[in-house]
This record gives C-alpha cells, sequence and structure tokens, in this order.
C-alpha cells in the first residue's frame, strides 16, 4: 500500500504543469546561414490556410477553425514536407528566422488536427518518456537529415541564435493563453513588425498583463522563460512597461513585484467558444 501511495504521488507531481521551461541550449549543427538569398522557401499555403482558418475572436484572442481544417491535413502536410526539403543552411538569418517559426506554427496546427477534436494540446502525450506531457519532445520532422521535435526548434535553434524574447510572441501552442497566432506567416520583410505588433498586443491584453486591485497578474509564459526576460521580476516588469500602451503603463507605475501567474491551456478552438 505504501508503494501504491508513494507511485500516485509521483505521478501526480509529474502530471502538473511545468514551472520551468527547458532552457536554452545551442544546436551547432544549425549556425550555418547564408550572406545573401539564393534560396527562397514558400509560405504561400501556409498564409492561405490562415486567411482561410484563423479569425479573431471577440476577446481579442485568434481562434482557429480546426473543424473546418480537418479536410486539409493532406495539403498541410505537403506544405510540411516541402518545408523539410528546404536548405535550411543555405537560407539568410532573416530567412532562418521566419523559417522556423512558421515550421512550428504549421507543425502545432498539424499536430492538433491528427488528434481533433481534442480540449488542449496538453491532452496529446506523444512526447517520449513515461510521465510524457504534450508532444513537443516528440521528433516528427527531419532537415537536412536531422530529426527535430517542437522543443528543439524552440529551445535548441530560435531562442539560443537569436536570443530575441519576442519569440515568445510568435510561437504558438494552441492555447487560449498563448500569444496570438499571427494572421500572416513571417517573412524576412514582415518578421521585425510582427514580433513588435504581437508583442504589443499580447502585454496589452489581460492574458498577457492586468492590474487587479493594485495586484500585477501576468501570463506563465513570464515565469517559464524568465531567464529571456532579464531573469528576474523586475526585468520581466521592465520588458512589459516597454510595451505597455498608457492605461497599462499607468496602472503598473510603482509595482515592482509580480502577484500572480496564470495560463488557460484551453484549445484555441473557434468552434469551442462559437
Amino acid at each position: 500500500m505504501r508503494h501504491l501511495l508513494l507511485l500516485l504521488c509521483l505521478v501526480t507531481l509529474f502530471q502538473q504543469p511545468s514551472q520551468a521551461a527547458p532552457e536554452p541550449q545551442l544546436w551547432p549543427a544549425w549556425l550555418a546561414s547564408a550572406d545573401t538569398e539564393t534560396e527562397r522557401p514558400d509560405h504561400a499555403y501556409w498564409q492561405q490556410f490562415l486567411d482561410r482558418h484563423l479569425t479573431g475572436g471577440k476577446e481579442g484572442v485568434n481562434l482557429l477553425d480546426y473543424a473546418g481544417a480537418a479536410n486539409e491535413q493532406l495539403e498541410l502536410k505537403r506544405y510540411l514536407i516541402n518545408l523539410q526539403a528546404t536548405p535550411v543552411s543555405k537560407l539568410t538569418r532573416p530567412q532562418q528566422r521566419a523559417f522556423w517559426i512558421n515550421l512550428y506554427n504549421a507543425a502545432t496546427v498539424a499536430t492538433i488536427l491528427e488528434h481533433y477534436p481534442v480540449p488542449s494540446i496538453r491532452d496529446i502525450d506523444t512526447s517520449p518518456g513515461l510521465f510524457a506531457d504534450g508532444p513537443w519532445g516528440r521528433k516528427f520532422l527531419s532537415i537536412e537529415g536531422l530529426e527535430l521535435s517542437l522543443d528543439d526548434i524552440e529551445h535548441r535553434i530560435l531562442r539560443p541564435i537569436w536570443k530575441d524574447n519576442r519569440l515568445h510572441y510568435a510561437l504558438n501552442c494552441a492555447s487560449i493563453g498563448c500569444p496570438n497566432l499571427q494572421p500572416q506567416a513571417f517573412t524576412a520583410a514582415n518578421s521585425e513588425e510582427l514580433l513588435e505588433s504581437a508583442a504589443s498586443d499580447y502585454i496589452n491584453h489581460p492574458r498577457g498583463a492586468k492590474v487587479v486591485k493594485g495586484e500585477l497578474l501576468v501570463s506563465s509564459i513570464y515565469n517559464w522563460f524568465q531567464v529571456d526576460f532579464g531573469n528576474s521580476e523586475n526585468g520581466v516588469i521592465e520588458h512589459l512597461r516597454r510595451y505597455a500602451k498608457t492605461s497599462l503603463l499607468n496602472e503598473i507605475e510603482g509595482i515592482d513585484e509580480i502577484e500572480k501567474y496564470h495560463y488557460d491551456w484551453s484549445l484555441n478552438d473557434l468552434k469551442v467558444t462559437e
């Protein structure tokens, strides 16, 4: 009986949401890049997919019509196959950043569609390990002969190479609490503008930051990835101030600590919110 109780406690512990994201660990194989554009990845299909199935919700959260997109699984997989055939090392740095963001977001949507209907991405336990939680650790992509997972793209490529905390506003984890899936495919030309607007939109939305009775409540993203935001609560608050519009900026004036973190893992599903 004692052993059974111990096992149940361990299962409960490992099933709790992670309190810290993986640290950025550079994968050196992806450091190579070109100085000039000789290859041009085609993201036209991804843009068309977003045009057809992504909509702005009433509460400022972009929602995806997964039910309506279900009949496009083959086309979406074909887009991912084409991306995987891209010689990434021959792309320029701006091209690479857009490439990895689009790949991550499209692969996330494809993963949801493979298991749809599902209430949350965290219910897709395809990552390796006994206590797997979510699909992020599964290696199901192959580029230039190397197998990759969603975690690899985020924590071993994007975060350590670019060292840009705005990337957290570009990568969508198919959840209500996540920064919006952007309605535009990322390109070398528009990435800076999209990253800036995505950061501003999220921070000035209640799921990013809000003040309730004088206390600052922020997204758990700023807890999980605090290392990317100055590695302190003060660093997070300074980041918020950089993008806060007048109303929020006035509310956080004089606040020097975060009271609570929150996050909604519910699927960003248009059908559920209709």
